[in-house]
């Protein structure tokens, strides 16, 4: 079995940006910056040959290359009992329509629709337990947090594999958009 995702990489000058924002939430586990990515699409544990079609199937996707930025902070869960930190990814058609090919494509893989909404967003920290004040804290000071556009011409299937301190992502294989 392996784990599998579909993402966009990120450049090394905007991994070591977000990089700079690691600090200010005690008991926060911050991503590595070589793991930082945008999820089109987590998939899950598949068999090797799942893996195989998939590839096949993602190889079919077309779509012109775009540019994309990010703007502001979030996260997920209650403030003060949040699970997660992340970078905004502003709106962007062309990043909606690429990830419902790539939707499509997972679905005529033979894998169930992602019953969640498409939320894009570039995972900073993990938290686990209570984070007070210092989550807004955070917030606040991250808040108008705006990285200049890159250009995105290609998607990435990855292989996640966890380990006890965190998870390990290494790329399979690149999609070109053209």
């Amino acid at each position: 079995m392996i784990r599998l995702f579909v993402g966009l990489g990120l450049p090394e000058t905007l991994r070591e940006t977000l990089s700079m924002m690691e600090r200010g939430i005690p008991g926060a586990r911050w991503i590595d910056a070589d793991n930082y990515h945008v999820t089109l699409r987590f998939i899950g544990e598949v068999a090797e040959d799942r893996a195989e079609d998939i590839d096949s199937a993602l190889g079919a996707v077309q779509a012109p290359p775009f540019a994309l930025s990010l703007a502001g902070v979030g996260h997920f869960g209650k403030l003060r009992k949040a699970r997660s930190v992340w970078a905004a990814v502003e709106a962007n058609e062309a990043l909606d329509r690429l990830q419902a090919r790539i939707e499509s494509a997972i679905v005529r893989a033979g894998h169930a629709p992602e019953e969640r909404r498409f939320k894009p967003h570039v995972t900073l920290a993990r938290i686990k337990g209570e984070t007070g004040h210092h989550l807004a804290n955070f917030l606040s000071e991250h808040g108008d947090f705006r990285a200049p556009p890159f250009e995105v011409d290609n998607f990435r299937l990855y292989e996640s594999r966890l380990t006890r301190h965190g998870a390990v992502y290494r790329s399979l294989r690149s999609y070109v958009l053209a």
